[in-house]
Order: structure tokens, then sequence, then C-alpha cells
């Protein structure tokens, strides 16, 4: 006859086997806090950087021997990316930060464009990157082309470093009335230009003896005593360069020629060092705008400060 009873041995590891599972789903629940998660594979939807340093470096030594053809360059890109189940955007900008770094113009354009064309990267950081490559390899058309584009399409969320970066373009070349329309655009859009701005603003109409609009350019956006940096992710407000007190700015903007062109002091010089360009932000109460006694100044309408936003 069959027996129905089982084995004490089987019975025992039947227990373990119990006890085992138990351990094993207690210690998920223990380290999750929350039971076991679920977890799903991932087929092919990655945002993987190991290896993409060396990858960006084996893409610039792929283009940096071929020449100036379109089709041939383009060719050279889509074979380098052909086995990836997606683009490798993070590959591409970091190519094109090392070709930005040794000053090859023309390859950023073409591999910018061949992106832009693949409809990846389509930032503003991209565009500027573009627009800045465009004005070093002397394209000032293709730039102008752009930015026309660019400023149609973002009039109102258009980043003040482009005003700034087309000011510089047409600065360098001596543009004065295209400096002043885009400076007149920023003006009607109540940005508040950088200390930048005001300089090679200042220097034109000096140049082109507007005297006075030099004047109620200074008076109106006085230099700031404070700025505010990132310092290991916290927001740090440091003295700048150009502070000083309140007497001295009034008596710089009353007499413009007489500016004292002496060295800043060590205190200016120390927290200054490394971030020269940086955005200068105005403080609570000391460089509040000044208004103009007459109200017929050209290119330059009350505005108030807004802030941006990240």
């Amino acid at each position: 006859m069959l027996s129905l009873r089982h084995s004490l041995a089987t019975i025992c590891i039947g227990l373990e086997s119990v006890e085992l599972g138990k351990n094993r789903h207690r210690c998920l629940a223990t380290c999750a806090a929350k039971g076991p998660r679920p977890r799903y594979p991932r087929v092919w939807k990655t945002k993987q950087k190991i290896g993409t340093i060396s990858k960006s470096l084996k893409l610039v030594e792929c283009i940096k021997g071929l020449s100036n053809v379109k089709e041939e360059v383009y060719g050279a890109l889509d074979s380098f990316v052909a086995w990836d189940l997606e683009f490798p955007l993070i590959v591409v900008k970091k190519a094109l930060k090392s070709l930005e770094h040794e000053k090859e113009w023309k390859r950023i354009i073409q591999v910018t464009k061949w992106m832009l064309s693949k409809g990846q990267g389509r930032t503003m950081g991209s565009y500027y990157a573009l627009l800045n490559a465009l004005a070093e390899d002397g394209r000032i058309d293709e730039a102008e082309e752009l930015w026309n584009t660019l400023f149609t399409e973002h009039i109102e969320s258009m980043p003040r470093m482009f005003f700034e970066r087309m000011i510089t373009i047409y600065y360098q070349r001596e543009m004065h009335e295209k400096m002043f329309e885009i400076f007149a655009d920023m003006e009607e859009l109540g940005i508040r230009p950088t200390m930048a701005i005001v300089t090679m603003m200042g220097d034109v109409f000096e140049k082109l003896d507007m005297l006075d609009k030099c004047k109620k350019l200074k008076k109106k956006y006085p230099p700031p005593k404070w700025e505010y940096r990132y310092i290991k992710g916290k927001r740090v407000k440091i003295w700048t360069k150009y502070g000083q007190n309140r007497s001295e700015v009034e008596s710089k903007v009353n007499n413009p020629d007489m500016e004292d062109r002496g060295e800043p002091d060590e205190n200016a010089e120390a927290s200054s060092d490394n971030g020269d360009n940086a955005e200068v932000s105005s403080d609570n109460g000391d460089n509040a705008e000044v208004s103009n006694d007459n109200g017929d100044n050209l290119y330059l309408p009350e505005t108030t400060y807004i802030p941006e936003t990240d």
C-alpha cells in the first residue's frame, strides 16, 4: 500500500525553506521600510553617463581629420551613432565642450547643426553655443539670422546673455546703430542690462560725442556694490569691484569725464578674482534706479527691474 506519511527529512527541508522565505521578505521590508520594491527591467531608455568622456573624445577624433564638406561630416556622425539605441546627447554635449575649449568653431557649427537636424538638444544653451561659434567664425549674417529667429519666437523669454552677446558682436565691429536697436529692445522688454552692456554703451556714446546720453545712462544704471554668487550650492552676497560709496557714484554721474581710473582696492580684487563676468543683481536699496528729471532720453525709457528665474 502507498504511504501518505512524509519522512522527517522532507518535513525539515520544508520548514527551512519557509523560514528562509520569511527571513528574506523581512530583510527587504526592513531595508525599504515599505516592503519589497518592484524591479522593472530597463529595456532601452537609459541615461548612462559611464564611459561618455572616452566616447566623446572618440567623436572629436572621428571628425577632426575630415574636410569641411557637409555630407562627409554628417555621414561620419551618422555612422558614429548608428548602433546606439537612443541619441547620445550627453556624449555630443561633452564633445562640443571639448571643441569649444580647442576653439574649433567650424566643427562646433557642423556638429550643432547636425544635432538640431536630428531634433535633439533644442535648448537655449545649444542655440547660444551656435550663435557664439558663428560670431567667432566671422559668419555675422548667419548669426543675425539665428538671432532674429530666436528673438521672434521667444520675445518675452529671451535670456539676457543673448542680448549681451549680440551687443558685444556689434561693439567689436563698431556697428553702433544695431547696438542701439538691441539696447532699445532690452529697455522696452524691461530687461536690466549688465555692467558689461552699460560699459559698452557708455563707450559708444562717448565716441559719438553723446555725453548727455552717457550721463543719463550712468545715472540710470549706477555700478552695483554687491553681487550674488553660488559657492557650493549656496547663494552668497559678496562685495564687487564696483563697490563704492554713494557719494562717489553721484560725483561720477555728475562728472563723467572726471572718472577715477585708479586701481580698485584690495577687497574688491580679492572678491572678484574668479567671477568678473558674473551677472550682477542690485541690492535692496543702495543701488536703486534713479529716475531722470527730464523724460526726453532716447533709447532709455523708465523700466523696472525684473529678477531672473532659473
